[in-house]
């Protein structure tokens, strides 16, 4: 199963993207600036739409339709 990014690059474990909108987290106060880079994400096979990565200590899962590869 393909995981796409906005553009139609194919994803995969370890690549890096970049967020393209600012995101409000759920659950917290904070904010993803547009810009910021995540590297070594998981792909979530279940869901194709979905990818894992770590800020910090927290793990995020942000959807396909707001990151870029870079």
């Amino acid at each position: 199963m393909n995981v796409k990014d906005s553009n139609g690059a194919v994803l995969a474990d370890g690549d890096s993207v970049q967020v393209i909108k600012d995101l409000k987290v759920k659950g917290s106060s904070q904010t993803l600036k547009r810009g910021s880079i995540f590297k070594s994400i998981r792909v979530d096979e279940d869901n194709p739409e979905e990818v894992e990565c770590r800020d910090g200590r927290s793990t995020l899962v942000l959807k396909t339709c707001f990151i870029k590869k870079v």
